[in-house]
């Protein structure tokens, strides 16, 4: 028996070339990220938590979602939207109002300041997206790319016996 008293013929572990792709992924997309969330907070003072928000919000016809919908849109625990949206309302850049139809609902709306940051936000953080991402790669190398995300992502949404 192993010392962590899991059968060990059961246990599934990458290889050493599985492991070194892993890695390179994670750290890649790290690294990424992180470009362009330093880059977006400093073209137009937002972070990205900020604008996953807005984005989220500017796309519904009347610029408003439940919270526990934007929570889900977003993959974000409720908890910390809602510290999040807390900060956000305090600059002004949405609203938190009692949902019509359930009063323990919240809906959050986009205000006017918030459209108006979002907007001005967006071509420089599409210019940023495009010269760290999308410049370093051919059509072939972003729909391999896309393929892998669809694939994951199918994955992590199956049931847990499935991973």
């Amino acid at each position: 028996m192993n010392p962590g008293g899991a059968d060990q013929s059961s246990r599934r572990s990458p290889t050493a070339e599985q492991l070194r792709v892993w890695r390179s992924f994670a750290e890649t997309s790290e690294r990424l990220k992180n470009i362009v969330a330093v880059q977006l907070q400093d073209d137009s003072a937002l972070s990205t938590g900020d604008y996953a928000v807005l984005v989220a919000l500017f796309e519904q016809p009347d610029r408003r979602m439940r919270s526990s919908q934007l929570a889900e849109h977003i993959s974000w625990q409720r908890s910390r939207l809602s510290h999040h949206l807390g900060r956000m309302e305090k600059r002004g850049l949405v609203t938190r109002e009692t949902a019509v139809d359930d009063s323990r609902g919240a809906v959050i709306a986009l205000t006017p300041t918030g459209a108006a940051m979002f907007r001005k936000a967006s071509p420089a953080h599409l210019h940023t997206i495009h010269d760290t991402f999308v410049a370093a790669l051919d059509a072939r190398q972003l729909a391999a790319i896309d393929d892998a995300m669809r694939a994951l992502d199918t994955h992590l949404n199956g049931s847990p016996e499935d991973r």
